[in-house]
């Protein structure tokens, strides 16, 4: 018996998560202001680069979004997997810089005096969240016929005798993995 396992899916819902993790990152940041607090970073940058800062904060952003654009497209087109391949790689690359990116903030939010546990925990999660971004583009691309064995693990599910999925009264037993290649 044959699973299909679409990581477009998967790869759409990290992405959503990711981005989610990020608007609240920003919107735990400015709480204090809902509070009567100051709101206010004391850093290094000159009042004219600001607005590059903003451009470069909103590219930043909008990049995620263009990646589930193009994941949901090349999921929508499985019968041309070699269309694809390009955006394939670019898309492990892409999650890694962003992964890379969030491991210095998670440390200044670490090191910087007035740091709060719960932007820090956040941190964390993105983080945490890039990793499997990255982990499931690895799966992707190591082995897209079967991603268990890809892993070097068969997938351990439970069934009936018959085949069908049992709630109850299962028999544990392996199955063959199938990916999908639109990624």
């Amino acid at each position: 018996m044959t699973v299909f396992i679409d990581h477009a899916l998967r790869l759409r819902t990290l992405w959503v998560v990711w981005l989610l993790a990020m608007v609240f990152h920003v919107d735990l940041g400015l709480m204090p202001l809902f509070h009567g607090r100051s709101a206010e970073i004391h850093g290094q940058v000159p009042e004219q680069a600001l607005p590059w800062l903003y451009g470069a904060m909103m590219v930043y952003f909008v990049l995620p979004l263009a990646a589930l654009v193009l994941i949901a497209w090349a999921a929508s087109v499985p019968s041309e997997p070699a269309r694809w391949r390009w955006w394939q790689r670019l898309h492990f690359w892409f999650s890694v810089v962003y992964t890379v990116t969030n491991l210095p903030h998670l440390i200044t939010d670490i090191v910087v005096p007035d740091g709060r546990a719960d932007q820090i925990a956040l941190m964390a999660v993105l983080v945490l969240v890039g990793l499997l971004i990255n982990r499931e583009l690895a799966v992707v691309a190591v082995g897209r016929a079967s991603a268990r064995e890809a892993l070097g693990r068969p997938s351990i599910v439970m069934s009936s005798p018959s085949g069908s999925p049992c709630p109850h009264r299962c028999r544990i037993g392996i199955r063959q993995v199938k990916t999908s290649a639109g990624i």
